[in-house]
């Protein structure tokens, strides 16, 4: 325990004490131990320290938020767990547990235990690492399975068979993925074995649960070392057939196209060196996903994937709902983003005219500078010099989206006449015929024949007004 913050070593010294008053032994577990010995600091807000003590973890958590002089304690009778929040540390405190699984069921049956139990039914090696915090070997690492031999060879493996584990709790096949990209370990081989043996059992995990774990995937500084094992191992088509059909190359006369799928696995670790939006890195994961869909071959052209980016971004929605994502705002922006992956390359003409720049502004709106980021990640050709040209002509677009913006401001634009103002000039009700002359504006605004002003949108107005009111 060298090097421990001193913030951190007063409250396991107050933790100590409140085992030995309560006659309950109690250690350090998971992550925290974990993290130490990989030198691996957490940058939230809030650190996360769990305990486990054999007794009662309620009755250990009472004592020490007592002993610490804070009322924030949190008691989950129904689990037995208790934390305390004390100042950025959430204390985590569970009895030792022993569990068994009924065959259908991820639901343990729990029972009291000793911490060999405890410690038999952690997931990963490098998980069942513990300090004690009692008195006779405060500080002392209990290391049953070689948990720091595993963190040495960069290993995932499962404490006992892994078959077992992953038959006790499927969950432990997408966790095993994820520490492995997030660590950049290997998986052990048995254990990798095991979870391709098991794949079909991930079918009675709740999708809230798979997406936390993917999310966490997502999320890594290189995300494809996850969808790669999770593609090879079968998991991925369990819940994600989609991203699976995208794997494969078709040819037709010795034409080839690439390969979608890692494609897709380069464009999602070319956006997480940018950007550490979740939703952004999952419009790369969602840009192409359409393709198997509208894959043809034609004479003369060779491959293509015409309505690709409309077709996606009308899935986006469905599988959205079916992984358990939300279908909020944060949906409707990675559908916007696969809508419009394709339109700026057409940007990059010479001839390319100011309303085509305007109506890209308008459509993406706030999310252009994301939008370019996901059209920048989604060159990966291995030709260096093609790669060049590219960055050279989204560079152009850069500068033409700015000149625009600059002239005519139409990111965060909003008609410059709202409905109110054309029913009071016009003594209109609401009706059809409002939003008819509010597109008129807008088109005419985009296609550049007024500026993107009110004094000019209403001499517009004025002008056209005869086409709408005589019809109302």
């Amino acid at each position: 325990m060298k090097d421990i913050d001193p913030k951190h070593k007063k409250v396991f010294s107050v933790i100590s004490e409140a085992g030995a008053a309560l006659d309950q032994p109690v250690y350090v577990v998971g992550g925290y131990v974990r993290d130490y010995f990989l030198n691996r600091s957490k940058e939230d807000d809030a650190l996360d320290i769990d305990f486990v003590t054999v007794g009662s973890g309620i009755e250990i958590a009472r004592e020490v938020a007592s002993r610490l002089g804070t009322d924030n304690l949190a008691v989950f009778k129904r689990f037995g767990t208790a934390q305390v929040k004390y100042q950025d540390l959430d204390l985590e405190f569970v009895g030792a547990r022993r569990e068994s699984y009924r065959r259908n069921s991820r639901k343990p049956v729990v029972e009291d235990g000793t911490l060999e139990d405890d410690q038999l039914r952690r997931d990963f090696t490098i998980n069942a690492l513990s300090w004690s915090l009692n008195k006779e070997n405060f500080g002392e690492l209990l290391d049953p399975f070689s948990g720091i031999q595993d963190l040495k060879k960069r290993l995932i493996r499962t404490p006992v068979d892994p078959e077992q584990t992953f038959d006790d709790d499927p969950l432990r096949m997408m966790r095993a993925v994820r520490f492995a990209t997030q660590l950049n370990f290997d998986i052990e081989k048995n254990t990798y074995k095991a979870i391709e043996k098991m794949a079909s059992r991930i079918d009675i995990i709740s999708k809230e649960r798979i997406i936390e774990e993917l999310n966490k995937i997502v999320m890594a500084p290189t995300p494809s070392i996850g969808f790669s094992y999770l593609f090879r191992t079968g998991l991925l088509e369990k819940f994600f057939p989609e991203m699976h059909r995208l794997h494969g190359v078709k040819e037709v006369r010795g034409v080839r196209h690439k390969d979608n799928f890692w494609h897709t696995l380069k464009v999602l670790d070319n956006v997480a060196e940018m950007s550490d939006n979740l939703w952004l890195r999952w419009a790369a994961i969602m840009h192409d996903i359409a393709k198997p869909a509208t894959q043809k071959f034609e004479e003369g052209t060779g491959w293509t994937f015409h309505g690709h980016d409309a077709i996606g971004a009308k899935w986006v929605k469905s599988i959205f709902r079916r992984l358990g994502l939300p279908l909020d705002e944060r949906m409707r922006y990675v559908r916007k983003l696969v809508r419009l992956h394709l339109r700026p390359i057409a940007l990059v003409s010479d001839e390319v005219t100011d309303s085509a720049v305007r109506r890209l502004l308008y459509e993406a709106g706030e999310d252009i500078d994301d939008l370019m980021t996901l059209c920048r990640a989604d060159i990966t050709s291995k030709n260096e010099r093609k790669v060049q040209r590219y960055h050279k002509n989204f560079d152009r677009v850069e500068q033409k989206i700015e000149e625009v913006e600059e002239k005519d401001r139409m990111r965060r634009w909003t008609n410059p006449i709202s409905g109110d103002e054309i029913m009071e000039t016009f003594d209109l009700k609401p009706g059809p015929v409002i939003g008819e002359i509010k597109e008129a504006i807008k088109e005419a605004i985009l296609e550049g024949e007024i500026p993107n002003e009110h004094d000019a949108a209403f001499d517009y107005m004025m002008k056209i007004k005869d086409q709408f009111i005589s019809e109302q």
